[in-house]
């Protein structure tokens, strides 16, 4: 099983270095560094959007897990947001900042388990248009 991780571990740091350095050779290195900061970053969000699940799943006993997930993203949507001019990745972030705002304002209105389906979307898109 360990083995297994390490061949697939390796397989991935392989892909990447690839990656990086053809995206280097053909779009120069402060490209590359905003695509891996902006992978990194969604891969970041990604996380917060697991503990936001986890955290409306506790909600009742825990109700500040949820402003501390949303807090996350959004630390994690300002870094990505000030780093990027590829027009799909603002949108992806301004999306998933709207969907995030909606789930604060369900929260504020009372609803102790929000719908978080659009901010797992909007992650989800995030993801997609940060991968090389």
């Amino acid at each position: 099983m360990a083995a297994s991780r390490r061949r697939r571990t390796a397989a991935v740091a392989a892909t990447l270095a690839a990656v990086a350095l053809t995206a280097g050779l053909t779009t120069g290195c402060a490209a590359v560094d905003k695509a891996l900061d902006c992978v990194q970053t969604a891969d970041a969000i990604a996380d917060s959007v697991t503990e936001l699940q986890q955290a409306v799943d506790s909600a009742a006993n825990d109700p500040t897990q949820l402003d501390e997930s949303l807090d996350s993203i959004d630390k994690n949507l300002g870094e990505i947001g000030d780093k990027t001019d590829n027009a799909d990745v603002s949108k992806a972030v301004d999306d998933l900042d709207k969907a995030v705002a909606n789930v604060r304002t369900s929260i504020k209105n009372g609803d102790e388990t929000p719908d978080i389906s659009p901010v797992t979307d909007a992650a989800g898109e995030l993801t997609k248009v940060c991968t090389p």
